[in-house]
C-alpha cells in the first residue's frame, strides 16, 4: 500500500483566517458576539471563542483538503456519544441559526472548506501534570467508556487511509528516510516488520469499531477529584484521527503514552490498561498484541514527526512535542519480548484491584 492518501490533508496548508474574519463568521451564522483567539493546530484553523455572556466555544474552519464525508463522520461521532453518555467529557456540536451541524465557507480565490462550532471544555491538559497510579486508572477506565458509547456507531466517512492508523503501520516505510540517525531507522523499520508479519494479521480477526485514536496527552483535559487532586478525566478533545480498526489499536495508542523509563517502563502502562480492563475487558488475543501496538504506536509518531518537520520547519516544536517520548519507549522497549509483555499484562490484571 502506498503512503496513506490522507497525508495530503497534514502536507495542505490551511489557509489564513483572521481573527476579525473568525469573529464575523460567529456573529452571522450563529449569532454570538464573541472574541476570537487562534490556537495551533496540526491541518485545520482553529479559534477559541470567548462569548461576551461568558460561553466558550471551539472554531474550527477545516483544512481544504479533508472530505466533507470525513467531516461528518467526525460530527455525527461527536453526537452519537452525547446520546448514549451524555456525562462523558467530550465537546458538544453547536448548530448554525438555520440548524446545521456545519457549513461551507467559499472565499474568493479559496477553495472550499467546511465551518463548524463545538463547545469548549475547561481543564488542565494532561501534558502538564505528573501522573500517578490513580491518574492513570481513572482515564484507562474514562477511554473504556468512550469506547462503549462508540460501540455500534457506523458512519461511511470513516477514513480507509488515515496516515495515524495503527493498521496502515507498514503503508509508512517510504518515510522512515526522514529519520536522521541510522540506529533509529533500524529501530522503526524491525517495529514495522514485526507489525506486518505477527501483529496486523491477528488483529483482523479481533472485535473491530470506530475508536477515538488520539488519546494522548494534549487531548486528555484533567480536573479535581473530590480531594481536590487532580486525577480525574474533565474532557476528551480532538477526534480529528478517529477511525474504524481492532478495538485493541485504541488501547495500543493511548498506552504509549504511558511508557516509563528504566527497568519498571513498563508498569504505568499495565495501571493504565488495567483501568481499561475494569470497564471493557480485554480478550487474551488482544492482550497478546497489546505491546507490539504500544511500539506501534511509538514509531508512527517517531517516522510522521520527522517527515512533518521537513514539511513545515518553522512548526517544529509542536510537531516534535511527543517526539522524544517516542524514541525514549522504543528504546526502552528493546528489553522486553511481546510474549513477555503479555505475561506481565495477565498476571497484573490478574491481581487488579482498584486502588
Amino acid at each position: 500500500m502506498a503512503p496513506p492518501q490522507t497525508s495530503t490533508v497534514l502536507s495542505t496548508p490551511a489557509p489564513p483566517v483572521s481573527k476579525a474574519r473568525a469573529e464575523a463568521l460567529i456573529r452571522d451564522h450563529y449569532a454570538l458576539d464573541v472574541e476570537a483567539f487562534p490556537l495551533i493546530g496540526e491541518r485545520d484553523s482553529n479559534f477559541r471563542l470567548l462569548a461576551r455572556d461568558g460561553g466558550e466555544f471551539l472554531l474550527k474552519i477545516v483544512n481544504p483538503a479533508e472530505d466533507v464525508a470525513v467531516t461528518d463522520f467526525q460530527t455525527q461521532a461527536l453526537l452519537h456519544i452525547a446520546r448514549h453518555d451524555a456525562d462523558l467529557p467530550v465537546p458538544r456540536v453547536v448548530c448554525t441559526q438555520a440548524g446545521q451541524a456545519y457549513f461551507r465557507l467559499e472565499e474568493g480565490g479559496q477553495p472550499p472548506r467546511l465551518v463548524r462550532v463545538l463547545t469548549y471544555l475547561p481543564g488542565t491538559p494532561l501534558a502538564k501534570l505528573e501522573r500517578g497510579p490513580a491518574l492513570r486508572r481513572n482515564l484507562g477506565a474514562s477511554l473504556a467508556r468512550l469506547d462503549l458509547a462508540l460501540d455500534g456507531f457506523e458512519h461511511a466517512g470513516s477514513p480507509a487511509d488515515l496516515l495515524w492508523d495503527l493498521t496502515h503501520a507498514p503503508s509508512l516505510r517510504p518515510l522512515v528516510v526522514h529519520v536522521e540517525d541510522e540506529e533509529r531507522r533500524a529501530l522503526v523499520t524491525a517495529v514495522l516488520d514485526r507489525l506486518e508479519a505477527r501483529t496486523l494479521p491477528l488483529t483482523a480477526g479481533l472485535r473491530t469499531q470506530v475508536i477515538h485514536n488520539d488519546f494522548n496527552p494534549s487531548n486528555i483535559l484533567v480536573g479535581p477529584g473530590s480531594d481536590g487532586a487532580l486525577d480525574q478525566l474533565a474532557g476528551i478533545i480532538d477526534f480529528g484521527d478517529m477511525v474504524r480498526a481492532p478495538l485493541v489499536n485504541e488501547v495500543g495508542v493511548s498506552a504509549s503514552y504511558h511508557v516509563g523509563a528504566g527497568d519498571t517502563f513498563l508498569e504505568p502502562v499495565k495501571q493504565f490498561v488495567a483501568g481499561y480492563n475494569s470497564v471493557l475487558p480485554l480478550q487474551d488475543k488482544e492482550i497478546a498484541c497489546l505491546f507490539d501496538l504500544i511500539q506501534g504506536r511509538m514509531t508512527l509518531t517517531a517516522i510522521i514527526t520527522a517527515w512533518r518537520c521537513t514539511l513545515e520547519p518553522d512548526n517544529r516544536d509542536y510537531i516534535m512535542r511527543n517526539a522524544g517520548r517516542a524514541w525514549a519507549g522504543l528504546a526502552a522497549a528493546r528489553s522486553l519480548s511481546p510474549d513477555q509483555a503479555a505475561d506481565e499484562f495477565h498476571l497484573y490484571l490478574s491481581k487488579d484491584r482498584p486502588s
